[in-house]
């Protein structure tokens, strides 16, 4: 098969999804498949020294020809919701008029990030007369009514919601992370071509490192004999990590063998460590790099995922499966109806409150220390999120099989 690949990110950048890509892409083209990608230039995550070198590269052949990647110049993303999407359409357009030129194509795939992309898919497989695959990672437009961007009686809204059941309607199939997320497209587009298949992760490069060998606990002074509950991502308005300041504090109180380990970045980052300081049992560090991510995560004995409220029912944060992948258990400030939410009750990974509970979270914070209980964590992933099975799910959808 001749498989088009549309995408608005893809390597060198770094997003939630374009390593998952990465992985369904390898495996296609070990099965004899060729891939031909169409994506504006890497921006997002990247030295000025990469930007610069990508912006002069426009094709790209790799394996031996089975892969085919077309770039084009874009701008780089900006904060402004208004250029952001301004950016969406012209990204749009210079999509649809590569993917013209590209001939015999027997599948297109997207995903749903940006909220444009899925509809552009649609339109260039109805042009092309072939099937349509559409990766749902997020729900638009609910995420702009969770994240606070637009109410549901909004302009926005509403036409977000006539797009995206134009989209769901010309799709061959949608792949999505989760029953919640099959729930509420069925709320929009009641239909039967809807395939659940877990985001992953690589189960053997992301592993417990044990404490004798994890270097992380000499590197920052960390005392081995302490109740380590970690944090590590972004720090942004929609993650709502000023909580942790609160729980910290409050746990401070009661025990004081409990350190609060941070591995932080993005817009709040600097504002949290100013903060921190002021307490005796939070220790701040910048995020390490992705190959650190084993020793990060097998230093807690909880890591914590938390959301401004509200957020959590768009998404399942990709962290998740690297956090369970190196047993360790969750405790989520989030969402209880919601992906992760029920994904932790239903599956005991770990605990979960409401996003803005401080005494909830505390008491589950000091139960999770004194109480022994067996969270299912690396076993659940194994058995559910590994790249192995769930790269194998797709190719198989992709491929018809």
């Amino acid at each position: 098969m001749n498989i088009l690949f549309l995408d608005a990110y893809f390597y060198p950048e770094i997003t939630a999804f374009t390593h998952l890509e990465n992985d369904i892409i390898k495996d296609l083209i070990s099965e004899g498949h060729s891939i031909f990608v169409i994506c504006p230039t890497p921006s997002r995550g990247l030295s000025k020294e990469i930007y610069c070198k990508y912006k002069k590269i426009k094709d790209e052949v790799f394996y031996d020809g089975k892969l085919v990647v077309k770039r084009f110049w874009a701008p780089r993303e900006k904060k402004s919701v208004i250029k952001r999407f301004m950016r969406y359409i012209y990204c749009n357009l210079k999509t649809y008029n590569l993917a013209k030129k590209i001939k015999n194509i027997d599948m297109v795939f997207s995903n749903s990030t940006p909220p444009t992309q899925g509809f552009l898919a649609s339109k260039i497989a109805k042009k092309k007369k072939c099937d349509f695959v559409f990766s749902v990672q997020d729900i638009f437009p609910d995420s702009l009514v969770y994240s606070g961007i637009a109410s549901k009686k909004s302009f926005m809204y509403k036409i977000g919601k006539k797009i995206m059941k134009k989209t769901y309607v010309n799709t061959t199939k949608i792949v999505v992370i989760d029953e919640y997320f099959k729930n509420s497209i069925k709320v929009i587009y009641d239909t039967n071509n809807i395939e659940t298949i877990s985001n992953w992760i690589d189960t053997d490069n992301v592993k417990p490192v044990d404490i004798k060998y994890n270097s992380l606990y000499d590197e920052l002074k960390i005392p081995r004999n302490k109740f380590l509950v970690v944090y590590a991502g972004n720090m942004g308005e929609s993650q709502n990590t000023n909580i942790i300041l609160d729980i910290a504090n409050e746990v401070y109180n009661s025990d004081k063998d409990i350190l609060f380990v941070i591995f932080g970045g993005g817009s709040k980052f600097d504002e949290f460590k100013i903060n921190a300081s002021k307490y005796n049992n939070i220790l701040v560090n910048p995020l390490l790099p992705q190959e650190r991510v084993p020793e990060v995560y097998s230093l807690g004995d909880v890591a914590m995922i938390t959301c401004k409220k509200g957020v959590g029912r768009s998404g399942l944060p990709s962290k998740t499966w690297s956090i369970l992948a190196c047993e360790t258990p969750i405790l989520a400030c989030f969402d209880l109806d919601s992906p992760l939410g029920n994904l932790i009750v239903n599956n005991n990974l770990g605990e979960i409150v409401d996003p803005n509970d401080i005494e909830s979270a505390v008491k589950k914070i000091l139960y999770m220390k004194n109480n022994k209980k067996k969270y299912i964590t690396r076993e659940y992933v194994l058995k559910n999120a590994s790249k192995e099975i769930c790269c194998k799910k797709y190719c198989n959808l992709l491929t018809k099989k």
